[in-house]
């Protein structure tokens, strides 16, 4: 008697290959200007963010206040590179940027040599105001711009100029996918279980011989370095402006969020958070104008809005305090015993 071969499950990078093959060949031509500027673009940029602070938080146990101050110096590095170098590449920019947001990086990380949990996230946030107010003080850095406003070059690769919704949104989805699938093998490296090491117990790290010092330094390099390429994403492609008030401390508590509510340690938990946190207060608004438009004002909504946001990550958080990406795991293993 013949018995039937079950089907094999799809191989670990089938399911990413499909995502990216609809995202690079599908939405750039049904997806509306609206939905890249509003939705794609800055679901793009902060994925990224949370993907650097997810390396530095999630895997290597370093809590991080200061994000949007890394996203800030790479946005203001990239502009002042692609300003005062004449012929520079913009991807040459972007890359230098990202490694002037690693240098301060690494400033503001040698406090974890001595520091840990709450105490390093307060150093950390001392990054957030030093970086906003140098930014802020030195006129150089916006070119002497009164307002302190400026705007963000073109996007041009190779002679290839990105000024369309859809165009911007490729250039980001490049950009993010590269950084991304980077971060992704890293972790699966050595350095990567150094970084797991660190964060379950740094005393056992030290003694099974991984250095600490240099481990948790590594951190916060590669994650403020991702950080910095993001905020060019968030100054360049999202605002086309750069401005301090762009990269405040309420948009470092959103990339925490968004990781937190993603999943801490897991790559893809970044981008189920950030979709969450972009998409959701959106849908929000469109409904609060809807049903009740006409009895409350913007600003009534607007707070509703996140309070609604704000109860439904608590509820998440207790379903699940492991985050989405948990979540997500533990919905497909029912699916496939069902």
């Amino acid at each position: 008697m013949r018995t039937l071969a079950l089907p094999r499950a799809l191989p670990a990078w089938a399911w990413p290959a499909t995502v990216l093959a609809v995202a690079f060949g599908v939405v750039p031509f049904v997806a509306s200007g609206y939905v890249f500027d509003a939705l794609l673009i800055p679901f793009l940029a902060l994925s990224l963010a949370a993907v650097g602070l997810n390396l530095l938080t999630g895997y290597a146990g370093q809590l991080s206040l200061g994000t949007a101050a890394f996203m800030a110096v790479g946005a203001f590095a990239a502009y002042n590179f692609n300003l005062r170098v004449d012929g520079l590449p913009l991807l040459a920019s972007i890359a230098l940027a990202g490694l002037a947001a690693t240098a301060i990086g690494l400033v503001f990380g040698l406090p974890s040599l001595r520091l840990r949990g709450f105490y390093l996230a307060v150093s950390t946030l001392a990054a957030q105001f030093f970086v906003q107010w140098a930014l802020t003080k030195f006129g150089w850095f916006s070119n002497h711009n009164p307002s302190g406003v400026i705007d963000a070059p073109p996007l041009q690769v190779a002679g290839v100029v990105f000024d369309t919704p859809a165009g911007r949104y490729l250039f980001s989805l490049a950009v993010v996918t590269v950084l991304t699938v980077l971060a992704w093998r890293l972790v699966r490296t050595q350095t990567g279980h150094h970084f797991i090491a660190v964060r379950d117990n740094e005393l056992a790290a030290r003694v099974i011989g991984v250095p600490v010092l240099r481990t948790k330094l590594l951190a916060f390099a590669l994650s403020s370095f991702i950080a910095g390429v993001a905020g060019v994403l968030w100054g360049f492609v999202y605002l086309r402006t750069v401005e301090p008030a762009g990269f405040n401390l309420d948009r470092s508590f959103q990339i925490l969020f968004i990781v937190i509510i993603g999943g801490l340690a897991t790559i893809r938990g970044a981008f189920y958070g950030a979709a969450l946190i972009v998409v959701f207060p959106l849908l929000l608004s469109r409904a609060g104008s809807f049903l009740f438009g006409g009895w409350f004002d913007s600003g009534v909504l607007d707070m509703s809005q996140r309070i609604v946001l704000g109860v439904l990550i608590i509820f998440f958080l207790i379903v699940e305090p492991k985050g989405l990406a948990a979540l997500g795991d533990r919905l497909r293993s029912r699916l496939a015993r069902a």
